[in-house]
């Protein structure tokens, strides 16, 4: 019996923010891969490992977790307002599912440093020393991002001294602005309302704060659920019937944001909406051990990624947290403490992260021009991935 040999496509391995993943040029895809589909998909998920049984990813490049179950997509833009095309897939762990439905905030920081080193954008746009401004566009939800990588000798300068919350080691601090995070109809609340009761089975009514800014998110009290917002990873991903009742609100504000029709619906929609819920300040321990003030925060959020509590701050949902903060009456807003905000600075399990947003109601219709956070970016390995020649 015979088999295909392994077939090697160029790819480099980057953290961005608090996530990894594999990042390809497009015209170094093979030729079936470059268009989305089966072959795409089938492509992605056997670089990543998945699925994996076992949720340990060992025969790929993930890392069994939603965090490091990414891949990246990157061409020179078609459009001549943008530097670099970004397309971004979300792999499930244990099914054999991509999903293509929302950005990675987090990898975002990681797209202008790539484009640059990879000749994804006008040399006549790099300077010599300082910084170079990338402008992204986000395919999938059709957003412009903008990065500001620091330069030095012509060069991504990936080292420095910005610590991270979430990331071990210090590094290079990359700007990142995400313009008009809202959906695209303008809609940033799709229900209408900055509060809603959603019911939710085995819960019944509770409020959320359901909004679409960087990526869909419903957002709920920690207190209405039964939890005060200090937990960390293992309180809830421990517990299936905590992560059950999270996967039923999901399922129920889908409908209600009119993302799908039918809960049933939302287990082909795994990385959106995403689900948080917040508290207002207190103190807590990280989970690196560092000890999190309440002065030192605004507020407190935990927030659920395909299916598990994240380690962190996913940096889309950091986006909709600015968002929410920055409009009075939003459950967000008000766990903050009320009133006009420009920025919140939340703790999340891995520490604090601060955020900022341009918010200004128009016709009493409120809009977001653009939301600031700082990640940082690191290329960990680049080379080829290598594949079964029969996956695609």
């Amino acid at each position: 019996m015979s088999h295909e040999p392994q077939v090697r496509i160029p790819a480099t391995y980057m953290r961005g923010g608090t996530s990894k993943g594999v990042f390809f040029r497009w015209q170094d895809l093979p030729d079936v891969v470059q268009s989305p589909g089966a072959a795409r998909d089938a492509l992605l998920l056997r670089v990543i490992g998945s699925p994996d049984p076992y949720a340990k990813h060992t025969d790929g490049m993930g890392g069994g977790t939603s965090s490091t179950s990414k891949a990246v997509i990157l061409s020179r833009s078609e459009s001549h307002d943008h530097d670099v095309d970004y397309l971004f897939g979300q792999v499930a762990i244990d099914k054999a599912f991509v999903d293509w439905s929302g950005n990675c905030g987090n990898l975002s920081a990681a797209v202008g440093p790539f484009a640059i080193s990879n000749g994804l954008v006008d040399t006549r746009r790099i300077p010599e020393n300082g910084v170079a401004t990338v402008r992204i566009w986000q395919a999938n939800i059709g957003k412009t991002i903008v990065s500001h990588v620091p330069i030095t000798h012509g060069e991504v300068q990936e080292t420095g001294d910005f610590e991270l919350d979430g990331v071990t080691f210090p590094a290079a601090e990359v700007p990142v602005e995400f313009m008009d995070p809202a959906d695209g109809d303008g809609a940033l609340f799709p229900t209408g309302n900055r509060v809603d009761d959603l019911d939710v089975p085995g819960l019944g009514a509770i409020q959320a704060t359901m909004i679409n800014a960087g990526i869909p998110t419903i957002f709920v009290n920690a207190k209405e659920i039964g939890y005060t917002g200090i937990e960390l990873q293992e309180m809830i991903n421990n517990d299936a019937g905590a992560l059950a009742r999270f996967e039923s609100i999901r399922a129920a504000g889908s409908v209600r944001m009119g993302l799908i029709a039918h809960v049933d619906e939302a287990l082909n929609r795994q990385h959106t909406p995403k689900v948080a819920f917040v508290a207002k300040p207190a103190d807590y321990i990280a989970s690196s051990g560092k000890s999190v003030s309440a002065a030192e925060v605004d507020l407190l959020v935990r927030a659920v990624s395909m299916g598990k509590l994240h380690h962190a701050m996913m940096g889309t949902a950091a986006v909709a947290i600015a968002t929410a903060a920055a409009i009075p009456g939003t459950l967000v807003n008000h766990a903050a403490g009320g009133g006009d905000r420009t920025s919140v600075c939340f703790g999340h399990p891995s520490g604090t992260l601060r955020v900022g947003a341009q918010a200004t109601q128009v016709d009493g219709e409120w809009r977001v021009d653009k939301v600031v956070m700082s990640r940082s970016a690191r290329v960990l390995m680049e080379g080829w991935v290598r594949v079964p020649g029969d996956v695609f």
